[in-house]
This record gives C-alpha cells, sequence and structure tokens, in this order.
C-alpha cells in the first residue's frame, strides 16, 4: 500500500514557468496561480514581476533558479515554455539560426530541468512539463530546426521520466498545435493560411486551450499515471 501523503500538493505549490511572461507559458503561470499556486515567472524579456532568463546559457539559469527558490523555496513544479520559432528552408539555413533554436528549445529545457531534478527526487515529489510541438512527431516545412528540436524535448521527456518515476517526480510533454501566441507572429502567412486548412478544426488554438493540460499533468490523482506522455492539444493536426 502506498501511504505517500500528497494531499499538501493539490494547491499552494511552488511553480517555476519558464517562458511564463507570454503565450503558453503566460496562460499556464495564470492557470496555476488561479489554482492557488505560488508562481515565479522566468522570462528572457525581463518585464516587470518576472525574474530574467537566458535559458540557453548556463550561468543564467543557475542565477534565475536561485532567485526562484529564494521567492519560492523548493520548487516543486518545472513548466519549460521558453520557446523560440523562426522559419527557413534547410538548404538557406545557417549554423548559427540552427545553433539559436536547439540552444533555446532544447538545451534549454536539459539546463531548467537539471536544476530542480535532485531537489525534486529528495523530497519525494515533484512534475516537469515540458513544452514540445506537433512537429515534434510530423515535421514541418522550414521548420527542421524547430522540429528537431522539439523531437529532442520529448526524447529527453521520456528519458528523464525513466530516471526518476521511482522517487515520484513525473516528467511529461505537452504538444501543442499552431497556437496564436506572438512566438507564431514571425512565421509567414502564406505558412499560417496553409497550416490553418490541413486542421479539421480549421482555426490555431489559444494559451488558454492549452493550460489546462499542464493542470492535469501536474494534479492529483489527475496526473498521478502520466509518466513520459506526450498530450497533444493540436486541433486534430497529429492523431497518434
Amino acid at each position: 500500500m502506498d501511504n505517500t501523503d500528497t494531499s499538501r500538493y493539490s494547491s499552494g505549490r511552488a511553480v517555476v514557468v519558464t517562458g511564463g511572461a507570454s503565450g503558453i507559458g503566460k496562460a499556464i503561470a495564470e492557470a496555476f496561480s488561479a489554482n492557488g499556486d505560488r508562481v515565479a515567472v522566468l522570462d528572457r524579456s525581463g518585464v516587470a514581476g518576472t525574474i530574467a532568463v537566458d535559458v540557453s546559457d548556463e550561468a543564467s539559469v543557475k542565477a534565475a533558479f536561485v532567485a526562484a527558490r529564494a521567492q519560492l523555496g523548493n520548487i516543486n513544479i518545472l513548466v519549460n515554455s521558453a520557446g523560440l520559432l523562426t522559419e527557413s528552408r534547410l538548404e538557406d539555413m545557417t549554423l548559427a539560426m540552427w545553433n539559436e533554436t536547439v540552444s533555446v528549445d532544447l538545451t534549454g529545457v536539459f539546463l531548467c530541468c537539471r536544476e530542480v531534478v535532485g531537489d525534486m527526487r529528495r523530497q519525494k515529489w515533484g512534475r516537469i512539463i515540458n513544452i514540445a510541438s506537433q512537429l515534434a512527431i510530423k515535421g514541418g516545412t522550414g521548420l527542421s530546426h524547430y522540429s528537431a528540436a522539439k523531437a529532442g524535448v520529448v526524447g529527453l521527456t521520456k528519458a528523464l521520466a525513466l530516471e526518476v518515476a521511482g522517487d515520484n517526480v513525473l516528467v511529461n510533454s505537452i504538444a501543442p498545435g499552431p497556437i496564436e501566441t506572438p512566438l507564431v507572429e514571425g512565421i509567414s502567412e502564406e505558412w499560417k493560411t496553409a497550416k490553418r486548412a490541413e486542421l479539421p478544426l480549421l482555426r490555431f488554438g489559444r494559451p488558454a486551450e492549452v493550460a489546462p493540460t499542464a493542470l492535469l499533468l501536474a494534479s492529483d490523482p489527475g496526473g498521478n499515471l502520466y509518466v513520459g506522455q506526450t498530450l497533444g492539444p493540436n486541433s486534430g493536426d497529429v492523431m497518434p
């Protein structure tokens, strides 16, 4: 019989959301706050009320998590939502563009996970939720760097989940479809128009339609059996 007391993790938890000043990250941060959790937002924008971070830089990540712990204490939940999205066909892509995307969208997830996973294992409870993309599964024209980085996030999620699930630290990912966020503003209208026509719902999602999935994965008992899974609020773009 499992006698672990998880009742204290239903609300009032310490939550860190990277990329939490806009888009999906902001909606997730707001949802956890509305649930009664204590939320620290890490974002490169450095806007008021956030902790400045460059998730691709190891020293910046370490400093940001020192600040987050000073604000929250031990971290119970990490949501990796910081991301970068640019567009280029592979034959025209510079190495700098490739490296920048992989550094933010994949290496940043690794660095942030590494900052919290030890403490979560010691406290025998933790939830890590990584924001991937449906393009990790199906790819996207002009988005090979982004698709590859997000596929890496899915693989990292599965591997880390296997390492830490025995300590009641559950690691999962969310792979949204295209969402109306500032992240997609730099993508061409031609791409977005063609993409909408492909979707069974014929529209992009909204950040508020993704946030409840993060709450589910962090909930007790609702999220307690998700280990290394990838959930897909994607307007029907991918049906595994």
